[in-house]
């Protein structure tokens, strides 16, 4: 499996400070985009500390030729930078306390697609010409949808629709999704923070996958989450298939 990959983060029109942190690692098949949160700069040293620690943790799977699957190296990777993470905010420096970050990564290997996610970071798969998102997000509005206490059209009104409900580093330990998927020509996978998606429907999302030239896919996509306002800050990846 091929990959062509593009990344770009940008602090958006608002924020003073860009909290979120990407990786666009082709030697490793590594992908990651992480949106932080936390006062006095501990989004953005959670965000950095959380994808530094799985590029690190799959780096030495790679190298050491350690006999573990993908699955197993990203469930690791997760759980290190979340111990990581809260040891820092916990012991070393207070004034990060209860920083955390969202992280979704990608791990090619082989045909295979490992795609993992905690919080409401999202990645989807696009196919011309549909688009379906690939992972769930782990927020309070998100649940509320699935318990069917409120529809998707009512929860584009509710103020707490960006209370996530899982993080990397707020606690010791996180749960983990994992996904597993084969992965064919054509076919791309698009990552992104909730800059994007806060600001920029998922048909328009489509659309600028359909309608634009692959390499300008992702600056598109900034561009739009702007022109909607830029109230976060901004990151995407795409990857494509050959």
């Amino acid at each position: 499996m091929e990959i062509e990959a593009w990344g770009q983060t940008d602090v958006g029109l608002v924020r003073s400070i860009n909290q979120d942190t990407i990786l666009v690692d082709k030697n490793l098949g590594l992908f990651i985009v992480a949106d932080g949160m936390g006062g006095h700069k501990g989004g953005e040293v959670a965000s950095a500390m959380a994808v530094e620690t799985v590029r690190e943790i799959v780096e030495n799977a790679k190298n050491e030729g350690i006999k573990l699957s993908p699955r197993e190296v990203l469930a690791h990777a997760y759980r290190e930078a979340s111990l990581r993470i809260y040891h820092k905010s916990s012991k070393e420096n207070p004034e990060l306390q209860g920083m955390g970050t969202t992280m979704v990564a990608a791990l090619a290997k082989g045909n295979t697609m490992y795609i993992a996610n905690v919080g409401d970071s999202r990645a989807y798969l696009f196919k011309d010409p549909e688009m379906w998102q690939v992972t769930e997000d782990h927020s309070l509005v998100s649940e509320q949808i699935r318990a069917g206490i409120i529809s998707e059209k009512e929860a584009e009104q509710v103020a707490t629709r960006n209370v996530i409900t899982r993080s990397v580093g707020y606690e010791p330990e996180v749960p983990v999704d994992i996904i597993e998927r084969q992965m064919h020509r054509g076919e791309m996978l698009l990552m992104c923070s909730d800059g994007l998606t806060g600001m920029v429907s998922d048909i328009e999302i489509a659309g600028i996958c359909k309608n634009e030239s692959h390499d300008l896919v992702v600056s598109r996509c900034v561009e739009a989450a702007k022109r909607g306002g830029g109230d976060d800050n901004i990151s995407v990846i795409l990857l494509k298939i050959q």
